[in-house]
């Protein structure tokens, strides 16, 4: 007969943390929800605005992208 499911979770559970692990809950956006990609676009836009004012930035990814590829990886 096959273990209940309650107790494969169980020993499962203890196994981990007998490996010094411990369960984590965490919360994500939900992709799913209506206006989730506009409201994705709206703050992509914000973060597009905000980046092509600061030129240091530019130069300094400019520079980055210069030392990847003057490695001849590009």
């Amino acid at each position: 007969m096959a273990t209940p499911v309650n107790e494969r979770v169980r020993k499962r559970r203890q196994a981990l943390q007998a490996a010094g692990l411990r369960p984590v809950q965490i919360w994500v956006p939900d992709t799913r929800r209506p206006g989730f990609a506009a409201e994705c676009h709206r703050q992509s836009v914000q973060a597009a605005l905000s980046d092509a004012d600061d030129h240091d930035l530019q130069d300094f990814l400019d520079a980055a992208l210069s030392d990847v590829t003057s490695d001849g990886e590009a």
